[in-house]
C-alpha cells in the first residue's frame, strides 16, 4: 500500500515556532508508523516563499528576495533534520520545477475553461494573501482572518471558476465523511460553502515575486496568486507537470494542516483538483493552535515558544510526546513547562523508564540478565491478553488522528506491566523458591515493554530504539508482524543495562514567560521573611519555614542487599528520579528482608550530607515508625510519581 502524508509548506515570512514543530511531529509520527507496518510512504515537507508578503520583508531588510527566503528556508530544513524528522522530500515553490508543474497545472485549467480573464475590485489583505468581500470585513475595513487594515485593489485578474465546484464540493463532504478530521471542523467548511462560493482571483499585478503565468499566455505581467502557487506542491512534488515519477502516491492519505488554513485545503484544493482531474486526498486534519501559559503567543509579547530551546533543554523525543498526548487533535493546546515537566515525571519517568529499570534490575539479581519467555503464557495469559485488546485498537486512534487517545491506550499496557510486578511481587517468589514463577512475571513485563515500544516506536523513534535493544531485538516491520500481528513472544534473551531513560526535572530549565503573561503564586507576608533564621522557641516549636528546610521525597527501591557483617543494616540504590540510584543504608534488616523492600515506595530524607556506616556511604534516610509492635517504614497511601515532593 502506498502512503503519502504531507505537512503544510510553511510560509518563510519567520522562523519555526512551536506550532510548525507539532504539525511536523504529527506527520513524521504517521510515516514512521506507516513504514514501520510495511508500507511504502512518502513524507513531504516543505516552504512556500512567493508572495506580495515576502517581497515587502525582503525590501525591509535591504536583501534580494531570493537570498531572503533561502536563509528562512534552509532555518526550517536544519530543524527539521536537527530534529530527525524523516522527511522523504523538503520542496521550495521556488523550486523550478514546482514552477514548471504549476504552469502546466495553470494551462489545463485554461483549455478546460476554468481560468478566465476580468478585472478585480476589492479588499486584499497582503498578510494573508487574501481578498474578502466587504460582507466579511471586519469593523473599519480589517481582515476578518488577521484583524489587520486591508487595501482596495482594483486590477487586471485571472480568476478561476470556484462558483462552478460549489454542488460538486456540497457532494463530495456529503459522500465522504472522514474528508475533514475532526469531524467538528467539517461544519464550519460545508457553512462557509452553503454561504456561496465567489471566482477567485489567482493572479496579481502589482508585485513580481511570484510563478508567472505560462508563456503560451503572452501575459508576461502577471503572477500566480501565492495559495494556487502553494496548493499545487502537494502534486509537483511527486512530479505532476513534469517528469510524474511519483504521482503512483497521489492522492494523499493524510495532509495535515493548520485550523486558520483550513478553508484553502478543503475548499479551494478540492476544486482544483478537481478542474485538473486528479482525485481528492483521502483526508485533510487541522489541528489547533498553541499558546503559552495560556495566553497567546507574539513576538511582541516576547512569550513565543522556541521549539529548538525547548528540544535542548527538555529533549526533541520528550516534546514530541508531550504535544501529542497533552491535546486532543483540532484542539488548542497550551505549552507550560510545568504541564512538560509533569508528563516527562509522570508517564515517562515513572511509568515507562521505571518498569524497565525494574526488569533489569530483576533480571540482573535472580537469573544474571537472561530472561526467557518459556513460562510466560503459563502463569500470565490474562495480562498478554489484555495487553493485545489493547494493541489491536491503537490503529483506528491513529486513523482518526486522535494521538491523544492512542497514547492513553497504549500506556495500559505499561500500567499492566506495573501492576504485575506489584501483584506478583517476584522477590516474594523467589524468597520462597518459586523461582520460575518469579522469572515468568520478570518475562511478563519484558514482553509488554518490547510490544508496547513497537507502538511508541512513531512517536519516540530512538527511546524505543534503546528500549528494543535493551531487550535484544530491533524494531523492524518483521518484529511488528511477530510481535503484534502474530502475538509471539521475545526469543531467550540477555538484556542490556542502560542509564535511566528519563532523569526526573524538578524545575523548569528554560527562562519563564515575561511575569505579566504568567499568574504569580501569592507572595509571603513581609513579616515572614525573617522566620528561615529563627531559633526553635523555647517550647520546641519551630516555625514552618524552618520544616521546609528538609527536602522529603518518594524514591522507589530498585535494589536492596544484606550488608555482610551486619545484623541491623540494609544497603538500598533508592531511585529518587535524579537519573541516578541513590544508595541508602538503612537499619531495618531486623524488621525487613532485602527482597521485600524492592520495587516499593519510600519516604527519604533527600537533603541530608552523605555519611558512612560500615565504610558505605549513604546518602539518605528512609523515613519510618517504631513503637512497642516494632518498626513500619512511612509509605504513601497510593503509589506516587518517584521523586514526588512530601509536604
Amino acid at each position: 500500500m502506498k502512503n503519502y502524508i504531507t505537512t503544510p509548506i510553511y510560509y518563510v515570512n519567520g522562523e519555526a515556532h512551536i506550532g510548525h514543530a507539532y504539525t511536523t511531529f504529527i506527520a513524521d509520527t504517521l510515516a514512521r508508523h506507516s513504514r514501520l507496518v510495511g508500507n511504502e510512504t512518502y513524507f513531504l515537507t516543505g516552504t512556500d516563499e512567493h508572495g506580495q508578503k515576502i517581497e515587502e520583508a525582503a525590501k525591509k531588510l535591504e536583501k534580494p528576495t531570493q537570498q531572503f527566503a533561502d536563509e528562512i528556508s534552509a532555518t526550517f530544513k536544519n530543524l527539521w533534520d536537527e530534529f530527525d524528522i524523516s522527511y522523504d522530500q523538503f520542496i521550495r515553490t521556488t523550486d523550478p520545477k514546482h514552477m514548471q508543474g504549476v504552469q502546466a497545472a495553470f494551462e489545463k485549467m485554461v483549455a478546460k475553461g476554468d481560468i478566465y480573464k476580468d478585472f478585480y475590485e476589492g479588499n486584499y489583505c497582503v498578510s494573508c494573501e487574501t481578498f474578502f468581500p466587504e460582507s466579511q470585513l471586519m469593523d473599519g475595513g480589517c481582515c476578518p482572518d488577521c484583524g489587520r487594515a486591508t487595501t482596495i485593489v482594483k486590477e487586471e485578474s485571472y480568476f478561476f471558476r470556484l462558483s462552478k465546484y460549489e454542488q460538486p464540493l456540497m457532494d463530495y463532504y456529503e459522500a465522504h465523511s472522514d474528508f475533514i478530521l475532526p469531524k467538528s471542523r467539517k461544519n464550519e467548511v460545508i457553512s462557509f460553502v452553503k454561504g456561496g462560493l465567489h471566482d477567485l482571483s489567482v493572479t496579481r499585478t502589482s508585485f513580481t515575486w511570484g510563478v508567472p503565468v505560462p508563456a503560451s499566455l503572452n501575459d508576461n505581467k502577471h503572477v500566480m496568486y501565492v495559495w494556487l502557487d502553494a496548493l499545487m506542491n502537494y502534486v509537483t512534488a511527486l512530479g505532476y507537470g513534469h517528469d510524474e515519477a511519483k504521482m503512483g502516491f497521489w492522492p494523499a492519505n493524510t495532509q495535515l494542516v493548520g485550523k486558520d488554513i483550513l478553508r484553502f485545503h478543503a475548499i479551494y484544493w478540492p476544486a482544483f483538483l478537481m478542474s485538473l482531474d486528479l482525485p481528492l486526498p483521502k483526508r485533510i486534519g487541522a489541528h489547533g493552535w498553541w499558546t503559552r501559559d495560556g495566553e497567546k503567543m507574539s513576538k511582541s509579547k516576547g512569550n513565543v515558544v522556541d521549539p529548538r530551546e525547548v528540544a535542548h533543554h527538555y529533549g526533541v523525543e520528550n516534546l514530541r510526546y508531550f504535544m501529542m498526548r497533552e491535546v486532543p487533535f483540532g484542539q488548542d493546546g497550551d505549552f507550560s513547562q510545568r504541564a512538560l515537566i509533569d508528563r516527562m515525571n509522570s508517564d515517562l519517568s515513572n511509568d515507562l523508564g521505571n518498569l524497565l529499570n525494574r526488569v533489569i534490575g530483576m533480571s540482573e539479581k535472580y537469573s544474571d540478565f537472561s530472561i526467557d519467555s518459556v513460562n510466560v503464557l503459563k502463569y500470565h495469559t490474562k495480562e498478554i491478553e489484555d495487553a493485545h485488546a489493547i494493541l489491536g485498537t491503537l490503529e483506528t486512534y491513529l486513523n482518526d488522528l486522535q494521538f491523544h487517545r492512542y497514547l492513553e491506550e497504549l500506556w495500559k499496557v505499561f500500567t499492566i506491566g506495573n501492576k504485575a510486578i506489584e501483584e506478583h511481587a517476584p522477590w516474594v517468589k523467589i524468597k520462597e523458591g518459586r523461582n520460575e514463577e518469579a522469572l515468568a512475571t520478570v518475562a511478563l513485563v519484558a514482553n509488554l515493554l518490547a510490544k508496547a515500544s513497537v507502538m511508541l516506536h512513531g512517536v519516540m523513534p530512538k527511546t524505543t530504539a534503546t528500549i528494543a535493544d535493551a531487550l535484544g531485538f530491533e524494531i523492524t516491520t518483521q518484529n511488528y508482524q511477530e510481535l503484534i500481528i502474530n502475538k509471539k513472544l521475545l526469543q531467550l534473551f540477555t538484556i542490556k543495562k542502560v542509564p535511566p531513560l528519563f532523569p526526573r526535572v524538578d524545575e523548569p530549565l528554560m527562562q519563564e514567560a515575561p511575569k505579566a503573561m504568567i499568574e504569580e503564586a501569592p507572595k509571603a507576608p513581609k513579616e515572614e521573611k525573617s522566620l528561615k533564621t529563627e531559633a526553635p522557641s523555647a517550647d520546641g516549636l519551630i516555625a514552618i519555614d524552618q520544616f521546609f528546610q528538609t527536602s522529603l521525597k518518594i524514591g522507589m527501591v530498585v535494589e536492596a542487599e544484606e550488608v555482610p557483617k551486619s545484623s541491623k543494616l540494609l544497603k538500598l540504590q533508592v531511585d529518587l528520579g535524579e537519573g541516578t540510584l541513590r544508595q541508602i543504608v538503612a537499619g531495618i534488616r531486623e524488621h525487613y528482608s532485602a527482597e521485600s523492600l524492592i520495587g516499593t515506595q519510600v519516604c527519604v530524607v533527600a537533603n541530608l550530607k552523605p555519611a558512612k556506616l560500615m565504610g558505605m556511604v549513604s546518602e539518605g534516610m528512609l523515613l519510618a515508625a517504631k513503637d512497642s509492635d516494632g518498626l513500619s517504614l512511612i509509605r504513601p497511601e497510593k503509589p506516587r510519581v518517584i521523586g514526588s515532593v512530601i509536604g
